[in-house]
C-alpha cells in the first residue's frame, strides 16, 4: 500500500445530537433519536456518534441507553474525560469511545483535547476502556504535539478537529482554508506513521466535505449538525445519501474509479 492510496472504505459516522435538540425543546419524546439512528444506517452511515454531555443538554443517559440496545451498527459514544463518563462508557461498552474536551458555556466542541498537558492522568483514563474492548479515539487539533501525545498515552485512534478550516470556508478566506487543509493533510499522514487511525470531523457541509475525504489516511468522518439540519430541507435520509456520495466521489476522483 503506498502513500498515495486510501487505506480503507472510508467511513461515515452519523451524529445524532441534535435530533436531540429538537426533541428537548418541547420536552416530549419526539423526534427520536434512535429512530433518527435506524434510518441512518439505512442511509448509509457505518455508525452513529452520540455525545453524552455532562448537562445533558442533548443526548441523555436513557437515549444512550436505548441506542446501544437499539441500532446494529457500532455506537460512538462522544464524552469528557470525567469518572461519571468513564462509569457510563464501561457500563454499556459501545464500539466506540471518543474523548473531547467540554465546557458548560460552549455552544459546541471548541478545539481539541490538550492531551499534551494532561498524559498521564488520560493514559490512566483509557487504560479500563480499552481493556473493556472500546476502540479509544482523541478528538484534537491537528498539531503534532498533540498527536505525538495521544500516541504515548496508547490512544490507537485520533479524530482531527475540523472546525478551523470549516469556518474559513464559511467566511470566504480561501487562503486561510487553503492552508488549514494543507495543515490537516500534513497530520493526518504524520499520525498515519505513527500507527494510528485518522478520523476526522467537526463542521463538514456539502460545499467543503471533498478535500478531507481525499486524504488517503483519514478512514472515518463524523458529522453530525449540518445533516440534521439540512435533513429540514431534504430529508435525513436524503441529506446523508447525498454525503455518501461526495465522499465515495472525491474518493474516486482522488484514487481512480473501484476506490470509495
Amino acid at each position: 500500500m503506498t502513500k498515495s492510496e486510501p487505506l480503507g472504505r472510508l467511513r461515515l459516522g452519523v451524529n445524532i445530537d441534535h435530533v436531540a435538540t429538537v426533541r428537548n425543546a418541547r420536552g416530549g419524546p419526539y423526534p427520536d433519536p434512535v429512530r433518527a439512528a435506524r434510518l441512518a444506517e439505512t442511509a448509509g452511515a457505518d455508525g452513529i456518534t452520540a455525545h453524552l454531555r455532562e448537562d445533558r443538554r442533548h443526548i441523555t443517559d436513557a437515549d444512550i441507553e436505548a441506542l446501544s440496545k437499539g441500532i446494529e451498527i457500532p455506537l460512538n459514544l462522544e464524552m469528557a474525560a470525567t469518572d461519571e463518563m468513564q462509569a457510563i462508557a464501561l457500563r454499556h461498552k459501545p464500539h466506540a469511545v471518543c474523548l473531547v474536551p467540554e465546557r458548560r458555556q460552549e455552544r459546541t466542541t471548541e478545539g481539541g483535547l490538550e492531551v499534551a498537558r494532561d498524559e498521564n492522568r488520560l493514559a490512566h483514563f483509557i487504560a479500563p476502556l480499552r481493556d473493556a474492548g472500546c476502540r479509544v479515539s482523541i478528538f484534537i487539533a491537528a498539531d503534532r504535539r498533540q498527536i505525538e501525545a495521544a500516541h504515548r498515552i496508547g490512544a490507537p485512534v485520533i479524530e482531527l478537529h475540523t472546525g478551523a478550516y470549516c469556518e474559513h470556508d464559511i467566511a470566504g478566506d480561501v487562503a486561510a482554508r487553503d492552508a488549514e487543509c494543507e495543515r490537516l493533510r500534513e497530520m493526518a499522514q504524520f499520525a498515519h506513521e505513527l500507527g494510528l487511525e485518522v478520523h476526522a470531523g467537526h463542521g463538514l457541509t456539502f460545499e467543503n466535505v471533498k478535500p478531507i475525504a481525499a486524504f488517503p489516511e483519514v478512514m472515518e468522518l463524523n458529522i453530525g449538525h449540518f445533516l440534521v439540519g439540512e435533513a429540514i430541507f431534504s430529508g435525513l435520509d436524503s441529506s446523508i445519501r447525498r454525503m455518501r456520495s461526495l465522499m465515495d466521489e472525491a474518493r474516486r476522483e482522488a484514487f481512480g474509479e473501484g476506490v470509495a
